[in-house]
């Protein structure tokens, strides 16, 4: 197991130094001048000149790559050149909400998703399969800004059960401090004990949760029904049915267990997806989350915020595929 995590680990590293690469010289041949960026628009000639050399653009390409790699393995991710701040202090202050949305949407995946492919590999062809199918490839192929726009009108316009979006009603923000420790709002609320402040966040939350989680929901779903269905022809399957075992301890600790390796995977690069691919659902519930920052770095050219985005997703995706191989290789045959 040590020497299989190794290989994984060694992968990984050269993946992120890909990357880096690939990234770093992409966003020099850009056609933006970083220099008046940062400056501002109303900069003159010599100040674009003096900004030029501060930011080391007047040197060659592979001199900046090295002091980049240089800065990057010191922690240092650059200066953004919309805010003039360090790209991973604002990083940190984006990230957690995003996260906050995630971590949801992965439970619900997990709570909604594989019991909706197991009932619907158990009643295959049955009117529950069909429904189950029918539900999981929906949710998968609605776009996800229809989706969040649908759930508006239902819940807020129509309905008037939940908040159009943001992460706290105005009023809350004005009258109350909002604690910080661990920089999701529902989980500081709860443990600061204000119950006022965390039922107003956990309203403000369903709506861009539950848009965000259809779509590993229904992935979740597909692939478990597709992994059980082998499963469930397999000899040994045949034999507990034979000892007279119940169908549901069948499934859930035999058939199941088995197929947790192909949702493993599934369900890992949906979260590095879903953690990245926010800013849609983000810019339509006005959620300060990393989606948001991403979506501005990009209209404004700011390099440097684009590189470190790009850097936090590659980082997830490896340590996400990371533990689904790990997942995956408690199984000895997949080390082998």
């Amino acid at each position: 197991m040590k020497k299989y995590i190794f290989k994984r680990v060694l992968l990984g590293l050269l993946v992120l130094a890909g990357v880096v690469t690939i990234t770093f010289f992409l966003t020099r041949v850009l056609p933006s001048n970083p220099a008046a960026q940062w400056v501002g628009p109303r900069a003159t000639k010599e100040q674009i000149e003096a900004a030029t050399v501060e930011l080391g653009l007047d040197k060659p390409l592979l001199v900046q790559f090295q002091k980049y790699t240089t800065d990057l393995l010191h922690g240092n991710l650059g200066v953004s050149l919309r805010t003039k701040q360090p790209v991973l202090n604002e990083l940190k202050s984006y990230i957690p909400p995003t996260l906050e949305l995630v971590i949801i949407s992965t439970i619900l995946a997990v709570m909604i998703g594989i019991p909706l492919g197991l009932y619907s590999a158990k009643k295959k062809d049955k009117l529950l399969d069909h429904f189950c199918r029918f539900f999981s490839v929906g949710a998968v192929s609605l776009p996800t800004f229809w989706v969040a726009l649908f759930l508006q009108l239902i819940f807020y316009r129509w309905l008037q059960l939940l908040p159009l979006g943001g992460q706290l009603d105005a009023k809350l923000k004005l009258l109350y401090s909002i604690p910080k420790f661990t920089g999701l709002l529902t989980v500081d609320t709860l443990i600061s004990g204000n119950m006022k402040l965390f039922f107003d966040a956990a309203k403000h939350i369903v709506l861009p949760a539950v848009t965000i989680s259809l779509y590993p929901i229904g992935l979740v779903a597909r692939m478990t029904r597709s992994a059980l269905l082998e499963i469930l022809g397999e000899d040994y399957i045949k034999a507990a049915r034979s000892y007279g075992l119940k169908e549901n301890l069948v499934l859930w600790k035999y058939a199941l267990k088995n197929s947790l390796g192909t949702t493993a995977t599934v369900l890992a690069l949906s979260i590095g997806y879903t953690l990245v691919n926010t800013f849609l659902v983000e810019a339509i519930f006005n959620w300060p989350g990393i989606g948001n920052y991403i979506s501005t770095a990009v209209m404004s050219m700011d390099y440097p915020a684009i590189i470190g985005v790009t850097l936090f997703s590659a980082c997830s995706y490896v340590i996400l595929n990371l533990l689904a191989d790990i997942i995956i290789a408690i199984d000895p045959r997949v080390r082998v």
